[in-house]
């Protein structure tokens, strides 16, 4: 076996692994307060990358360069998204909170296709080619043919995001209330609860986690455009469904198993099968682990 090859497809797949895990926490989150699919998040990943392009460019022209200008272009962009995060929650989903569940799957669902052409209209419908602005570390040069300087900041930021989102789920005021109202909407409420804020701020922070996954994999890639966010939140959701919706040690676990399933599939056997590959793998797991690697079997409410 060629360790060499081996070795870079296992990095190729940490690289996919850990972009889909900044997105699937932010599905995992919104399930596991309001057992909702947000299948419009993988646009707001899309929002991100345009935002920070934008944000590029302006600096660009006003004579900025550097890596300074990375880190303000993904700021702006956590931001913006958050907000598109906030604003969606209302619109969209907060009218819907006591109807069908059906309802605000088919609301998620349009606001995904009008986020898509409403970005296809006010860009292009083109790749946009996006910078690379991630400095070449001087440590990695001894390593440069197995691994980018791109993927140490992805594999980072993966494991910060993780870890700030756990922390704060687990010793916060506003974690302590994310998981009550997990737990029991209705008696998060009768005890002084917000449960509205609690549910906007869930938006928020996944939108901003998904815009960083859209700035980080752009600048790893190279380019953009507005169809990206589909199939990226897609698989998304399938690794976190894979992990156990509703944790999220389970969604960065299945965002993992995925792109290592992938990317080992598409180096030893072929591209072309890789997407069905990938959801035959996830029906295999749901067949012996139908809560997913990590999830818990649901209690009934009596």
């Amino acid at each position: 076996m060629n360790f060499d090859y081996f070795f870079q497809l296992f990095l190729g797949g940490l690289t996919r692994g850990s972009i889909y895990a900044l997105i699937a926490l932010g599905y995992t989150m919104v399930y596991g307060i309001i057992e909702l699919i947000n299948f419009a998040h993988g646009e707001i990943y899309m929002i991100g990358a345009f935002t920070a392009l934008i944000v590029i460019g302006v600096l660009t022209f006003a004579g900025w360069n550097g890596t300074a200008v990375l880190v303000i272009a993904a700021i702006v962009a956590m931001l913006y998204a958050a907000a598109y995060g906030w604003t969606m929650e209302k619109i969209a989903y907060k009218p819907l909170r006591k109807a069908p569940r059906l309802s605000a799957l088919l609301s998620a669902i349009g606001m995904s296709l009008f986020l898509q052409n409403y970005v296809r209209l006010a860009q292009t419908a083109n790749f946009l080619p996006f910078p690379n602005l991630i400095p070449d570390f001087a440590f990695l040069k001894p390593a440069a043919r197995f691994i980018r300087p791109s993927e140490i900041v992805i594999y980072a930021t993966t494991a910060i995001v993780m870890a700030g989102l756990t922390l704060l789920i687990k010793f916060t005021r506003m974690g302590k209330a994310m998981r009550a109202t997990a737990q029991d909407r209705e008696m998060a409420q009768l005890l002084g609860v917000d449960v509205d804020r609690v549910i906007s701020t869930t938006f928020v922070l996944g939108s901003a986690t998904a815009a960083l996954g859209g700035v980080l994999i752009a600048s790893h890639v190279g380019q953009i455009n507005f169809y990206i966010g589909f199939l990226a939140g897609i698989k998304a959701f399938v690794a976190a469904v894979l992990g156990g919706i509703g944790s999220l040690p389970g969604a960065v676990l299945g965002s993992l198993v995925l792109g290592w399933t992938e990317s080992f599939f598409t180096g030893y056997v072929s591209s072309d099968y890789e997407d069905a590959f990938a959801f035959l793998f996830l029906v295999l797991i749901l067949i012996f682990r139908p809560s997913g690697i990590l999830g818990r079997k649901a209690m009934e409410k009596v």
